[in-house]
Order: C-alpha cells, then sequence, then structure tokens
C-alpha cells in the first residue's frame, strides 16, 4: 500500500508540472538582466511591504531588469513605465511569475 500512495504522489506532482497556467515562481532578485516578470506577492514586515506596495509592486503588475550593478547590488528596474533601483534584500520580497521573451 505505501508504494501505491507513493506512485499516486509522483502522478500527482508530475501533472502539476505539466500545466502551463501554474508557472513557477521566484523572488524579483533571481529575475536575469533583461528578465521579466509579472508580481503575484510582495512579503515583508508591514513597513516594508507598504513602501513596496506603494512604488508599484502590485499583483499583476510586469516588472523587467534593467541592469544590476557590477557587484549586484542595487538592481535597476522598470515597471508601471518609470525606472527605480532596490537593494537585493528588498527585491527578495517581491514574487514574481518569471515572463518569457
Amino acid at each position: 500500500m505505501g508504494i501505491r500512495v507513493a506512485s499516486l504522489v509522483d502522478v500527482q506532482i508530475m501533472s502539476l508540472q505539466g500545466k502551463s497556467h501554474s508557472p513557477t515562481s521566484c523572488p524579483l532578485s533571481r529575475l536575469p538582466v533583461g528578465g521579466r516578470g509579472v508580481v503575484y506577492r510582495v512579503e515583508g514586515e508591514r513597513d516594508v511591504r507598504r513602501r513596496l506596495l506603494e512604488m508599484g509592486f502590485c499583483n499583476g503588475a510586469i516588472v523587467q531588469v534593467v541592469r544590476k550593478a557590477p557587484l549586484g547590488d542595487p538592481i535597476e528596474y522598470e515597471l508601471r513605465g518609470y525606472h527605480l533601483s532596490l537593494r537585493a534584500e528588498q527585491a527578495r520580497l517581491v514574487q514574481v511569475h518569471p515572463q518569457d521573451g
């Protein structure tokens, strides 16, 4: 019976991975230069979260990585037609669904 349960779990995981409408997510800080993503969650303490939301990092917003500083911090993003920079620590609080192209 234990083997049968394991195989059912494996089948469920494989079927979830095959669904294109359920993309993987990652922190904004992990997108490469030129990469784009759709914001789906902002985490962090209340004040930091509020500040990120006020900057425009709301659910459904499209954000693109413009460039990274030589040591990787800060990172410049394009969001809602303007450019802004975040420290990697702040960008880790914004979860995105990476987009192709």
